[in-house]
């Protein structure tokens, strides 16, 4: 197994996940920032292992297992984190949301590979301008500072993340309904 630049940068995300959390329950005024400037962080290193992995050609098997995983523990924790503090049906609904869709297309991703159709599962643009809306909204929201538009700007920006949630999950079922039924 060959470590390389990729890879550690995605153990680093891995590694930031406690750190995060703890820096969402401080108690000090600068918690909040902390915290936010690691999901930051951590979102920039998963941009940029993957740009990395492709440019320099060294995308491995741990990579591509481990650097989805990390992700997704990120944004579900940032999530769960968001939920609690906000304590309301408004936020946590889309959150759950949010959390019961990664779990429902990563299990339709692996079913799909062991059928070996795993090609009609590919990411399409809605995925990514969802995954643009719900980093900018997490970003807000863990930060929540004390200017009210940047909270209602991260709650308008979850709310269009929770629509196109939706939409790409049903996307994905869509593509893999005649398999899903066994047509």
């Amino acid at each position: 197994m060959q470590l390389n630049i990729p890879t550690w940068l995605t153990m680093f995300r891995i590694l930031m996940i406690p750190l995060f959390v703890l820096a969402f329950y401080l108690p000090f005024s600068w918690a909040t920032i902390c915290c936010s400037l690691i999901f930051v962080l951590a979102a920039l290193t998963d941009w940029f292992d993957g740009f990395l992995a492709r440019r320099w050609k060294q995308t491995t098997r741990l990579g591509a297992f481990f650097d989805p995983v990390a992700d997704k523990i990120m944004v579900a924790m940032a999530l769960v984190l968001v939920a609690e503090h906000f304590h309301s049906w408004w936020i946590t609904i889309p959150a759950a949301t949010m959390i019961t869709r990664e779990i429902i297309i990563s299990a339709l991703r692996e079913w799909m590979a062991e059928i070996g159709k795993r090609s009609r599962m590919v990411v399409s643009w809605i995925g990514k301008v969802k995954t643009t809306a719900q980093m900018l909204a997490l970003i807000a929201l863990l930060w929540r500072p004390d200017y009210l538009l940047v909270t209602e700007i991260g709650i308008t920006a979850l709310y269009i993340a929770t629509v196109l949630t939706y939409w790409s999950m049903f996307k994905y079922l869509y593509a893999s309904w005649s398999d899903l039924c066994g047509h």
